[in-house]
């Protein structure tokens, strides 16, 4: 099997833009095999000079995210297709019709049978006594996640990772209370755990114990971590490109096989149209008790009651550019153990080249109301090509 190839062309470095509204983030969804459409966003922006300030991540967002964190610039995307060209299968979407079909099926069997020998492999303990059977939390999984272990472990450098140069945020959630955890190493040192905690998607992957807690994969609780940036303190102005892997949109499905592929959809997409919205509310009225602040009497304005009140506005402000990973041709409920060739590649390219025209449009730059404390820029997927 050869390696995957971008579709991108030579990396080539280019002059930073001279003027940014705030910090950069990355906001990496998860969504498995879908993934790869994120590291196409990231070479754009790297080509670009845009190194993120912030990665948050949850699943394989999370993954990517600590590549990034956990590595300098110069290395990041080597060891990004280091990764991806190890999770790479042969076979699939060159073909069309029954036989395609088949190719698709089988890969399916296979990766569900064997696993992926640098990610997950069967776990026994799982397969053999039954779903049924008490083997403890640690063990109630399908698949063993020890090669990831070992495959971040070489993939990350968490002593550069927890230096600080770029923060990274993963996204969790406590087994036991059902609620969301973001951790960041910003407040704390991040080790291997707390990325396998992220990207354990049950009843798939085994939970990860960190401080005694069993923790989950955070996009069974929020797939589209933008809340970590949004409600972040201090607030700063921001640019965030939120890379989004399932469509909370689409069309009517008309099969079985349609309405349980749409299903995963909804589930996946996690709301974030509906979480942006409240939160352009949110921010809204900070704006306005900044305004409103304005009109209260110097004399009055230094009265602790009243430096308490004015303490919830802010004047910051949040771009919102939102890349869309596109619909194959043959995409179903399997999509995001598509982990062909093929199927990485065209995503790779498919996401270097949407943030492309995102970058050359640079809609960051329109004027915003100072009001609105929240502008959304969407960016229309291209149609990804055949593979090379």
């Amino acid at each position: 099997m050869g390696e995957i190839t971008s579709g991108a062309g030579p990396a080539r470095a280019e002059a930073p833009f001279a003027e940014l509204p705030g910090q950069v983030v990355l906001v990496l969804q998860g969504g498995g095999a879908l993934g790869a459409y994120q590291v196409g966003v990231y070479q754009a922006l790297h080509e670009a000079g845009l190194e993120p300030e912030w990665v948050i991540g949850t699943s394989i967002g999370a993954i990517n995210g600590a590549i990034i964190a956990g590595n300098p610039p110069e290395q990041r995307l080597s060891r990004l297709k280091q990764f991806w060209d190890g999770v790479a299968r042969g076979g699939a979407a060159h073909g069309s019709g029954s036989f395609r079909l088949f190719e698709d099926w089988l890969r399916v069997v296979n990766i569900t049978t064997q696993g992926i020998p640098s990610f997950f492999t069967p776990s026994p303990d799982a397969w053999w006594p039954g779903v049924r059977a008490a083997v403890g939390l640690a063990r109630a999984a399908f698949y063993s996640t020890s090669p990831l272990r070992a495959t971040l472990a070489t993939l990350v450098d968490f002593d550069y990772l927890n230096d600080e140069k770029t923060r990274l945020t993963v996204g969790t959630v406590s087994v036991r209370s059902g609620r969301m955890r973001y951790f960041t190493n910003r407040d704390a040192p991040l080790n291997v755990d707390h990325v396998m905690a992220s990207a354990a998607f049950p009843p798939g992957f085994p939970s990860v114990q960190i401080e005694g807690e069993p923790y989950w994969d955070g996009g069974i609780y929020s797939n589209t971590p933008l809340e970590a940036i949004l409600d972040d303190r201090p607030r700063r102005s921001s640019l965030i490109f939120a890379v989004q892997l399932w469509p909370a949109s689409g069309p009517e499905p008309d099969s079985i096989w349609q309405v349980m592929s749409r299903l995963r959809d909804i589930q996946y997409s996690s709301r974030a149209e509906s979480h942006l919205e409240r939160q352009r509310q949110i921010h809204r009225l900070r704006h306005v008790i900044r305004e409103l602040g304005k009109h209260i009497p110097e004399s009055e304005r230094g009265q602790a009651a009243v430096q308490d009140l004015l303490g919830w506005g802010c004047g910051t402000t949040m771009h919102v550019v939102e890349l869309d990973a596109p619909q194959l041709d043959g995409n179903d409920m399997h999509r995001d153990i598509d982990f062909s060739t093929c199927g990485i590649e065209r995503r790779w390219t498919a996401g270097y080249k949407d943030t492309r025209r995102a970058l050359e449009r640079a809609p960051w730059r329109e004027p915003l109301d100072p009001i609105e404390g929240i502008a959304v820029h969407r960016v229309n997927p291209v149609t990804p090509g055949a593979c090379s």
